[in-house]
């Protein structure tokens, strides 16, 4: 074998130990030729220290929360403790399995029913369904709720669902996936919804209007109430898209504000790691008349409150099943425990903090970088690399590269659509003042980079184990695949 294939090999290494086998039958005495290796494996050879040093360089390759900030814009990449990845791990959560019977698995149904509880505490809803397990899965759900509705109801001329232009981009995505038109309502001066732009728009075929509240801009739409009242006067439904919820908590109850439908994102408010992939958990919250339509199961306690069930009795109204078994279950536990450990002044303390630090970001970049919406914030807010794009030639992607090299990762660049070289920040509610001003220094040292050495920023990253990839070649020529 030659030892240019890989990066670690020497001839005779090895790195594990087997028992002795005590099986007769050979793998090749078990498996029909037909499904036998051709070829001779080829793996490296290495000690135990080299396997533990390889990967131990290749997590240093990676950004991730544990090592530095990363104010990821519309996406909460907070810290999240690691008490409870601990307590997640208990083997009464890990080892259940979704084909146990109910009365040997009271413990974790206790845990979804409570759960449950809470989220609709929290939201001011009527009840909540944790079967979606994403936020766009969530969103589906939602609608297909509001699609429901109408249909009990006879409504069938309505089949438009109304949007933002800072909406979300999974929000007009999940309208069409559910059979609904999408009209795009502007964004005024002020970065909100505009109100007579939406009321030339709204008639009877609208089914509902789908909002994030705080908006992608970061800023709290102030008009909900007028915004339902003008969609409930045609019998349409109003959806909020809980991802900015982190700003919410503790602050205002979406469900006693006019809001019909939300769903959550436990991924990114309630302490699951996020990125990655996943995992995720998007459950769904409605007010009582919509409560028949949630998806099954649900859990709930027996009639006589004595064990806990998934409850399918309201099978005949609802949308049906979103996911098999019981959803994304320890997402529901780290969710449960934050929410048990924080408490109700905690959880406020949340969205306050995050606020608080988005704000002091954005007062401190304001003079450097143009903010298109200016003014307070939520827990986010987008800044525009317009003015060094404009005078210097040095673009948005050039400056989150650049960001790279002094150890941070990039905010959310080029979104939302309406801002352009956007930045959107969003640093979370776990950072620390230091790191804050560690971050501000960082963006100022790279604004008047772009004013001296432009080329400096446009040849960024160049401190890292991956410089600038081709992106749309890899798009076109996506290879994923070792070749043995």
């Amino acid at each position: 074998m030659a030892k240019t294939i890989f990066e670690k090999h020497s001839s005779g290494r090895k790195g594990y130990t087997l028992w002795e086998n005590d099986v007769p039958l050979t793998a090749a005495d078990c498996l029909p030729p037909k499904y036998r290796r051709k070829r001779e494996l080829k793996l490296p050879e290495v000690s135990e220290l080299d396997v533990m040093r390889h990967f131990l360089e290749l997590s240093h390759m990676n950004h991730c929360i544990e090592k530095g900030f990363y104010p990821l814009g519309s996406c909460t990449m907070k810290y999240n403790p690691k008490l409870h990845e601990t307590l997640v791990r208990n083997c009464g959560l890990v080892n259940i399995h979704p084909l146990q019977p109910e009365k040997t698995v009271q413990g974790a149904l206790e845990i979804m029913h409570e759960l449950q509880i809470m989220l609709a505490e929290i939201s001011g809803m009527y009840n909540v369904s944790l079967q979606p397990v994403a936020g766009a899965q969530g969103e589906f759900t939602g609608l297909k709720i509001i699609q429901k509705y109408h249909e009990q109801k006879g409504n069938t001329q309505k089949d438009t669902i109304i949007m933002p232009d800072s909406a979300h981009g999974t929000n007009p995505a999940s309208a069409s996936l559910v059979g609904y038109k999408t009209i795009q309502i502007k964004s005024n001066a002020k970065g909100m919804i505009d109100l007579e732009e939406l009321k030339k728009v709204v008639d009877d075929s609208v089914a509902g209007f789908m909002i994030t509240n705080p908006n992608t801009l970061g800023i709290f739409e102030t008009q909900y109430e007028q915004i339902a009242k003008i969609i409930h006067d045609v019998d349409g439904l109003v959806y909020l898209d809980g991802a900015n919820l982190n700003a919410l908590l503790g602050i205002i109850k979406p469900g006693q504000c006019g809001f019909d439908i939300l769903h959550f994102n436990l991924h990114k408010t309630f302490s699951t790691p996020h990125g990655g992939g996943g995992p995720g958990s998007g459950p769904v919250g409605v007010v009582e008349k919509l409560s028949p339509y949630l998806p099954y199961p649900i859990a709930a306690r027996c009639p006589d409150n004595e064990c806990y069930v998934l409850d399918n009795s309201h099978l005949e109204t609802s949308v049906g099943k979103v996911h098999t078994f019981y959803g994304n279950f320890l997402v529901y536990a780290r969710a449960y425990i934050y929410i048990k450990m924080l408490g109700a002044k905690g959880l406020k303390r949340v969205a306050e903090n995050a606020i608080i630090n988005a704000n002091y970001l954005l007062v401190k970049l304001k003079d450097y970088y143009e903010v298109p919406y200016p003014g307070f914030c939520m827990h986010e807010f987008v800044a525009s690399g317009r003015k060094q794009k404009d005078e210097h030639g040095v673009k948005t992607f050039d400056i989150a590269k650049r960001l790279l090299d002094k150890g941070f990762h990039a905010p959310t660049v080029y979104f939302p659509l309406i801002v352009s070289e956007a930045l959107m920040v969003e640093p979370t509610e776990t950072e620390s003042m230091e790191t804050l001003d560690d971050f501000i220094i960082a963006m100022i040292e790279i604004a008047k980079e772009c004013e001296e050495d432009p080329e400096k920023v446009q040849q960024a990253p160049t401190n890292t184990p991956v410089k600038r990839v081709d992106d749309v070649r890899a798009v076109r020529q996506l290879d994923v695949k070792f070749d043995w």
